[in-house]
């Protein structure tokens, strides 16, 4: 039975990939380091330290990614009080619908717990999550299936109770391996023919995942009632 919802939040819930993308590309460009969206993609969904070891390989040991990471959540902090958090279509939509329903929600994030609470609080739907998994609250990054698995503890779910809602093919591989049905609704990285076969749902939008957790909570419920 379907009984919980674990969110991604940066490209899932905030279209802050895009800022935070625009941030990193002026930075470099002040270095005068070679950058690119190619560049960043390969970040997306990764946890600080496996970022910050893609970025030395790429620009060796003496890069200042501890500087430039928090210039970056500074810049970035400073840009959604100005313009406010740029939220996703659907995604109070869709909250609206799990809370209706009795359905548990959950964050499990690659971001800092001390960013992504922020974030969160400013964007007004903080009270819509029952619990939170942030990147200093585990040991794996993903596609490791770590930060879903703490997530459907932290909710008393088992994981196979869950839906996953994420943008990334890492975010996508870590539900899978943890068991949850999964939705990707792509922000930057569209699905791989790797990763399609993971992929329970795709959607444009939050929006659509309302209609596909609805058949598939009013399924389970039907088979358990058998």
């Amino acid at each position: 039975m379907l009984r919980g919802a674990v969110f991604d939040m940066d490209g899932l819930m905030f279209d802050s990939e895009r800022l935070v993308y625009e941030t990193w590309q002026m930075m470099m460009d002040e270095l005068g380091l070679s950058y690119s969206l190619d560049t960043f993609k390969n970040t997306i969904g990764l946890r600080s330290d496996k970022t910050e070891h893609y970025y030395k390989q790429l620009y060796g040991n003496d890069f200042c990614y501890s500087e430039l990471k928090q210039r970056s959540r500074l810049i970035f902090l400073e840009r959604i009080e100005k313009e406010g958090v740029p939220i996703k279509k659907g995604l109070i939509e869709l909250l609206d619908f799990l809370r209706a329903n009795g359905i548990k929600t959950a964050v499990a994030t690659s971001t800092s717990a001390q960013t992504a609470h922020k974030v969160i609080k400013m964007a007004g739907v903080y009270d819509y999550f029952d619990s939170f998994v942030c990147g200093d609250d585990v040991t794996n990054s993903k596609p490791h299936p770590e930060v879903f698995l703490k997530a459907a503890e932290k909710l008393s779910l088992p994981a196979q109770d869950c839906v996953a809602l994420e943008d990334s093919i890492n975010g996508i591989k870590s539900a899978h391996s943890a068991g949850m049905t999964t939705i990707m609704v792509p922000d930057y990285l569209q699905p791989t023919e790797e990763i399609l076969p993971m992929i329970d749902c795709l959607c444009k939008d939050l929006s659509q995942a309302i209609g596909f957790i609805a058949n598939k909570s009013s399924a389970s419920t039907r088979n358990s009632s058998r």
